[in-house]
């Protein structure tokens, strides 16, 4: 193996993807690669995003997908949708790269709900389910798919009518309505058989199967005691989740257990938890410490944009005050320096064009603004166009929080102008 561990996620575009993205791409000694089948948000992210991977269920895939893993050198793959984390699974030795799943066995029972629930038939911590379709007074319960995940297919069945939508009995489970508190406990268990975190979060909001704001929970024994049982029933390896609901008493029962990336995640890994950089260690037999910050955290979600833009440029005009700072608040605009540094890393050359009315450089030595970071400083009279100061003949953008000033530079040079509320469109994403 060479010094850097080249990691490949496939698919890459789904929101668990992004978060092993976010948990990887600054480590050291990874070299990440993402890859998908189809165009999606991977694209947008992953600076090695490797497009038309082949799909799992076509005839050729394994020969494919090893000429993909052989090109770029890969050493472990990390699945992040169950079906594929099985497929590779099956596959086994076939696949020239090690794959992060614990085993077959324990891919195809956290597959199927009801494999689960046979593993630890009798726990205390099985919510009781149901072979034939309930009678009326034992509704309401609930029914979900066998093979499922983020909530899609399941439903709450209360009247005897709700249960007409089932059309092969054997593809789902009807199991106990559980009107309780939901809960995901985050896990990871090492190469030697030690269940080495335990973390439990809440779910407190919930947008299209994904828990979009969860906050930290303690651990308590009932808990501790559910993750132990599964542990020494399904002998997992590397990162896994399980999640929990309350009954009417209070009592938490198995909803399901999984063994790829969780989105949500996020939140322990911000307290020292990297479960996707634990989780490729172990599997390269690398021994691993685990240091928590011992603190409550919440973590809220929401749609990011990313944008790819019909425009090549090699320069950016850009303005000063009320642009890369903001005078009324006396701060610095970071997310204008963030674009700025993005820029700088491009290779593209950035001019400051300014009519700053006192001593520019010592305001920017006030807000640590190198001026190294500008290819060229124009500071100019209150009166002064700033169209005339853009060289012609340059694929450059200017950017200024003044509609006049753009207006002006558009007329004179045709050239494309952005407000602030724009930035976000210009920036490179990918990592």
């Amino acid at each position: 193996m060479s010094e850097r561990i080249n990691v490949l996620v496939y698919p890459d575009g789904a929101e668990n993807a992004l978060e092993i993205h976010l948990a990887l791409k600054d480590v050291m000694n990874i070299r990440l690669f993402g890859t998908s089948g189809r165009e999606d948000h991977g694209g947008y992210v992953y600076l090695r995003h490797i497009p038309h991977a082949p799909f799992i269920n076509d005839p050729d895939f394994v020969e494919r997908f090893n000429d993909l893993l052989r090109e770029h050198d890969i050493h472990v793959v990390i699945p992040t949708h169950d079906d594929v984390a099985l497929a590779l699974a099956r596959l086994g030795d076939r696949v020239q790269a090690k794959v992060a799943v614990p085993g077959l066995r324990q891919t195809e029972i956290c597959r199927s709900k009801k494999a689960t629930y046979a593993l630890f038939e009798g726990a205390d911590f099985i919510p009781r389910t149901y072979s034939a379709l309930p009678a009326a007074d034992e509704l309401p319960v609930f029914v979900k798919p066998d093979q499922g995940q983020g909530g899609k297919g399941a439903f709450l069945a209360e009247r005897p009518e709700d249960l007409e939508a089932i059309d092969v009995l054997d593809d789902v489970v009807i199991c106990e309505h559980l009107p309780g508190k939901e809960l995901t406990v985050d896990c990871f268990s090492d190469r030697h058989g030690v269940l080495r975190f335990i973390g439990p979060r809440s779910r407190d909001r919930v947008f299209g199967g994904i828990s979009v704001r969860s906050t930290s929970v303690a651990l308590t024994p009932e808990v501790r005691s559910i993750a132990e049982r599964i542990h020494a029933g399904l002998h997992p390896r590397g990162l896994w989740y399980f999640q929990l609901k309350q009954d009417g008493q209070g009592r938490y029962k198995l909803l399901e257990v999984s063994v790829r990336t969780a989105g949500t995640m996020n939140l322990y890994r911000c307290l020292g938890v990297n479960f996707p950089l634990l989780t490729v260690y172990d599997l390269l037999d690398m021994d691993v410490a685990i240091t928590v910050n011992e603190l409550d955290i919440q973590v809220d979600r929401a749609l990011f944009n990313r944008y790819r833009i019909g425009m090549e440029f090699d320069t950016v005009y850009i303005d000063y005050d009320d642009t890369i700072t903001n005078t009324q608040e006396g701060r610095v605009n970071a997310f204008v320096m963030l674009f700025l540094y993005n820029m700088k890393a491009s290779g593209r050359r950035i001019k400051l064009i300014t009519k700053h009315r006192y001593d520019l450089e010592k305001d920017m030595a006030r807000y640590c603004i190198h001026k190294g970071l500008f290819d060229e400083i124009m500071h100019i009279e209150p009166g002064a166009s700033k169209a005339a100061c853009i060289t012609a003949g340059e694929r450059a953008i200017f950017i200024d929080n003044a509609y006049k000033e753009r207006a002006e530079v558009k007329a004179a040079w045709g050239i494309p102008v952005f407000d602030l509320d724009a930035i976000g469109a210009l920036i490179d994403w990918k990592e």
